[in-house]
């Protein structure tokens, strides 16, 4: 980009930004003639992506900062008026915003509140930092028309993001997100009015307790068996961390009113924005629970649990037979959980009519063949749980399905209707109840979901993540998604591609006849997969939140006689597989990013 141009836009940004804080960030560098970083903040505007609006915080169009929150709330509350005229005409629009423990995360709610305050959408504020599943359930709890929450969820500590909610509570899908960018580019003037006389007029009204009350409710109503937590909840001992997020106030009240005794990480339970015990307040990644760990080893407990800042992911861990702590992968809980789930519902007469699961194509097809045992139909969607719901709303609108369960491999669950996105808090109740279900039949988790590779087969599953950041790293990016779609892969592992889909053109084929194909029914997205004659899927997907292209490695082995020798020789076989794998394809990456 030419100087020229880089400087018009700082100066732009400078004129418009009211934040000093924000607008000095930009002032220093360009006395500074920083023309490297003023580029990285300045070649692009944040957009739209899987998970809404997200970046590292800073001053720039390429930043998350308060005008850039302006903007985007401006484009989003010119959308809702359109898209509900007769509310607008009427003046009973309404949203919803919350909170995580993020930097800046209650200065950028507020002011999301009150620009939809003065654009004649009544705003509920969250009175404090709250979970993102309890935004969705109060979207749906007060009908309102859309909602807002501000977070970055599980990114390191220089991001925070903005995710859009519409009035289903799910975040925002073709055609609105993509309407809602063009209100946002077309922006001229940012409306807004002062805290005090949006109080006044009745435009904005705080809200806590009346939510998270019936929200807590809505998480203990998803429980199978709550007279056997009860009767066994002093047998099990649970350390639980939030990693410094909002899950402590929601986690520690649901199960603690279940009668389970929750040791918190002291370290890591109160709100933090630095996360200054972890690198990454991740629970895909081990280093995020490594505290919990020692302290679970501590105190003997019998699961450790975390969930991330906005607390919609859940990861655990649990201990062998030797006590050493064992980290379960966002691909077996969910196999664990549905397992149950089916389990339960089979034994208490539950299960619905024509009833449906659903996970993410990038997910481990580990479910699938659950819900083959049971009689469940699977439906897979695109990465992100807003397909995950939006799945689940045309089942409730055409009647088709009953939904009792939804997953994707980044460690997000959705065990209730209630709320239209992933929700740690009810996942941690179910994981809970789910372990006492196995231990009353004289079985840990791990040694059940043993039995369970037994019967299925050996799943493993990797994830490789490579970062492009910068204004070279999107082009960068879509070089390595064209050479593989050009070039494909014809053989990984010395196993042979049997089928490759190619989501962004809605075709499957055979590599051996690409001529010939299928159509893909799913939203058109930038994904790859290739399906490997031994039953192993590869998928790569740029991501939509982080400068990073990621690919998904799934394997399956079969286990010959349900023995155990079997399982560690599938394991094994498993393993080598994978490796191979991936150093082929770490290989196809370097070669292609030079």
């Amino acid at each position: 980009m030419e100087k020229s141009e880089i400087i018009k836009r700082a100066q732009a940004y400078i004129a418009e930004e009211k934040d000093a804080r924000f607008k000095s960030e930009v002032e220093s560098l360009l006395a500074k003639e920083d023309f490297a970083e003023l580029e990285d903040r300045f070649y692009q505007s944040l957009e739209f992506g899987t998970g809404g609006l997200r970046g590292i915080m800073g001053g720039g169009t390429n930043r998350m900062n308060p005008l850039m929150i302006h903007r985007a709330t401006q484009g989003l509350a010119n959308y809702v008026r359109k898209a509900f005229p007769e509310k607008a005409e009427a003046g009973t629009l309404s949203a919803i915003v919350a909170y995580d423990s993020r930097k800046n995360s209650d200065v950028f709610a507020e002011a999301t509140a009150l620009i939809f305050a003065a654009n004649g959408i009544k705003a509920y504020l969250f009175s404090a930092l709250r979970p993102t599943p309890e935004l969705s359930f109060a979207v749906r709890m007060l009908k309102a028309d859309t909602g807002v929450v501000v977070t970055a969820s599980h990114n390191p500590r220089i991001y925070n993001g903005y995710k859009a909610y519409w009035n289903d509570g799910a975040q925002v899908i073709p055609p609105h997100d993509a309407l809602i960018i063009d209100e946002v580019n077309a922006v001229k003037e940012i409306k807004t009015i002062s805290k005090e006389d949006a109080l006044k007029r009745g435009m904005l009204e705080l809200i806590d307790k009346e939510i998270d009350e019936q929200f807590w409710s809505m998480c203990k109503a998803q429980l199978f068996r709550p007279e056997l937590i009860k009767e066994s909840a002093k047998d099990v001992r649970i350390v639980y961390t939030p990693l410094h997020g909002t899950g402590a106030m929601h986690v520690e009240k649901v199960l603690g009113d279940l009668g389970l005794e929750v040791i918190a990480v002291p370290e890591q339970r109160e709100p933090n924005g630095d996360f200054p015990t972890v690198e990454k307040p991740n629970p895909e990644e081990a280093p995020a629970l490594k505290m919990a760990i020692a302290l679970g080893e501590k105190e003997k407990a019998d699961c450790v649990m975390a969930t991330d800042p906005d607390a919609d992911r859940f990861g655990s861990a649990f201990p062998d037979k030797d006590g050493k702590f064992i980290l379960i992968t966002g691909n077996q809980m969910g196999a664990l959980l549905l397992d149950y789930i089916l389990v339960s519902r089979k034994e208490l007469n539950a299960m619905p009519k024509n009833p449906a699961a659903v996970r993410t194509i990038v997910t481990s097809p580990f479910v699938d063949y659950i819900c083959k045992k049971y009689g469940v139909e699977l439906f897979e969607c695109l990465t992100g749980f807003k397909w995950i719901a939006s799945v689940q709303s045309k089942m409730e609108k055409t009647n088709s399905h009953s939904y009792v369960f939804g997953f994707e491999e980044s460690y997000g669950y959705k065990i209730e209707k209630e709320v239209f996105d992933k929700d740690g808090v009810s996942t941690s109740a179910m994981c809970a109840e789910m372990t006492l279900y196995w231990r009353s039949k004289g079985k840990s988790l791990l040694e059940h979901l043993d039995d369970m590779y037994k019967e299925y087969g050996f799943f493993e599953d990797k994830t490789i993540e490579k970062y492009f950041p910068g204004p070279t790293g999107g082009a960068t990016m879509n070089n390595i998604m064209t050479k593989l779609r050009s070039e494909g892969l014809k053989t990984l592992a010395g196993k042979r591609v049997v089928q490759i889909r190619d989501i962004e053109r809605s075709v499957s084929f055979d590599p051996q006849t690409p001529s010939v194909t299928q159509n893909v029914d799913l939203p058109k997205s930038n994904v790859l997969q290739f399906f490997l004659e031994d039953g192993t899927k590869v998928s790569a997907r740029p991501s939509g939140t982080e400068p990073k292209i990621k690919f998904y490695i799934n394997t399956v082995v079969p286990v010959e006689n349900a023995s155990d020798v079997a399982l560690a020789r599938a394991k094994d076989e498993s393993h080598t597989l994978v490796e191979k794998i991936t150093a082929e394809i770490s290989k196809t990456l370097d070669a292609v990013a030079k």
